[in-house]
């Protein structure tokens, strides 16, 4: 600022002032001096590339004030579709909403022996509708070249084991990783400020593959697979209330339990993996023990006139019996 005025200074002196002799010898020349210019101009075009132009959308704008030509030409810019009449949501099926041609357990399974006529007819039975259950397999196994019965049955028997062990413990993350989303909410139902001990104790029999049975939906491809694992087990369990009460079952006494447990995969998912879907109950079952449930016992309201009244009634009684003493 100051060379400024030093400079404006200089100008009007010279201007105003007669040098004379000196007049040929001075010449002054006013320079501008740029201090916004780089010193290196060697990248000058790459800094000028550096800053890209664009063209800011008008929010203000309506789209309904504008013409049909108008609206495409700025769709055909911005590279955009013209917006369709019908709105598309995405889908994504994980697993089936229930049970294809669920098995039926023959009456009297686990204690009927081969050796009795009811016995020998199941086992018949049982043949008769293998085939099918064969043909379910063979197209597991087109998908699942390792695919092996024995191999799956144990590996049911450990995700059996770990969704049990999860429900108890409450861990959600590993019970959805062992269900699938429609077993989910049953397994979840009714168990909120309740304590479950459950424990596994044996197997009395090595769980077996009874039903298979393979569907596609929507397209051919889209291929679904369910097999039923028949389960009987020997295990205790204990639900307590929030109280810490008992309501169902017993942690010392231990009980047989036969199950026929639905395991469902999604083939044509190649990141897919079996998941318990769903529990088969037969008709020929005895009903579970009903669970005791505990309530809160509300005070009754007694007005004061009800309590002078009672008062006055034992007040007459016990004069009552010294009377009798007296005369006694």
């Amino acid at each position: 600022m100051a060379h400024k005025i030093i400079q404006k200074l200089g100008v009007n002196l010279l201007s105003e002032t007669k040098l004379g002799v000196f007049s040929p010898i001075l010449n002054y020349q006013q320079v501008r001096y740029r201090r916004t210019k780089h010193w290196n101009p060697k990248w000058k075009l790459f800094r000028k590339l550096k800053v890209i132009k664009i063209d800011l959308p008008k929010y203000n704008e309506k789209f309904e004030d504008l013409s049909e030509e108008e609206v495409r030409s700025k769709l055909k810019e911005q590279g955009l579709l013209p917006p369709r009449p019908w709105v598309e949501r995405q889908f994504h099926l994980s697993c089936t909403g229930g049970v294809f041609e669920p098995y039926v357990p023959p009456e009297g399974d686990g204690k009927v022996s081969v050796i009795t006529t009811e016995g020998a007819k199941q086992n018949i039975e049982l043949l008769s509708k293998k085939t099918r259950s064969m043909m379910a397999i063979r197209k597991i196994r087109s998908f699942e070249e390792e695919f092996d019965t024995t191999i799956f049955c144990k590996q049911a028997n450990d995700i059996y084991i770990k969704s049990h062990q999860a429900l108890m413990s409450g861990d959600k993350r590993i019970l959805r990783e062992l269900v699938t989303e429609r077993a989910y909410p049953e397994i979840r139902h009714n168990i909120y400020l309740k304590t479950i001990d459950w424990k596994f104790i044996k197997e009395i029999e090595p769980p077996r593959i009874v039903h298979a049975r393979c569907t596609d939906i929507i397209t051919k491809e889209n291929i679904f697979a369910q097999v039923t694992v028949r389960f009987h087990t020997q295990q205790s369990l204990a639900i307590y209330d929030r109280f810490g009460r008992l309501m169902h079952g017993s942690k010392i006494i231990a009980k047989d339990v036969l199950e026929y447990v639905v395991f469902e995969k999604h083939l044509a998912n190649e990141y897919g993996s079996w998941r318990i879907h769903d529990k088969i109950i037969p008709e020929w079952m005895p009903p579970k023990e009903p669970s005791t449930v505990t309530f809160k016992q509300i005070a009754e309201v007694v007005s004061t006139k009800e309590v002078e009244e009672k008062e006055k009634e034992v007040v007459v009684t016990e004069k009552s019996d010294v009377k009798a003493k007296v005369e006694m």
